[in-house]
């Protein structure tokens, strides 16, 4: 998965599924949980930021040579369990996998995990 590059602000998802367990046991189905607004997924990847003009560029000769351009970065990092607005979301395939992209602004809450098992399966379908 490193040769997919991500551009500005988007996040790549590895969506859960969309069943869920009512707080009384009872399982609803997918159709059901469509209707909700948000959806939550793994951060998989990130892209570098926020495209911002770089206060130190300086196209003067004399002057060491600067891009003229950075990137804020992202608060959302491999790993983290992310809620997200479900319309927001963009559906893809890749290598039969389901992923969705989402802008960084579509994201509403991001919950990082303490333990390192998580992040050592992000890694793991990163290679």
């Amino acid at each position: 998965m490193s040769e997919l590059i991500l551009v500005g602000d988007r996040v790549l998802i590895e969506p859960e599924d969309d069943e869920q367990l009512t707080e009384s046991g009872i399982l609803l189905p997918a159709s059901v949980a469509e209707k909700d607004r948000i959806r939550r997924g793994r951060v998989v990847k990130t892209g570098p930021g926020y495209l911002m003009a770089n206060p130190e560029f300086s196209d003067e000769p004399w002057r060491k040579p600067n891009d003229a351009v950075r990137f804020l970065p992202l608060q959302a990092q491999p790993g983290d369990l992310a809620y997200f607005i479900r319309k927001e979301a963009i559906e893809m395939k890749y290598e039969s996998k389901t992923f969705l992209i989402v802008q960084h602004s579509a994201i509403v809450v991001l919950l990082r995990p303490e333990s390192k098992d998580v992040l050592q399966r992000i890694q793991g379908l990163l290679e």
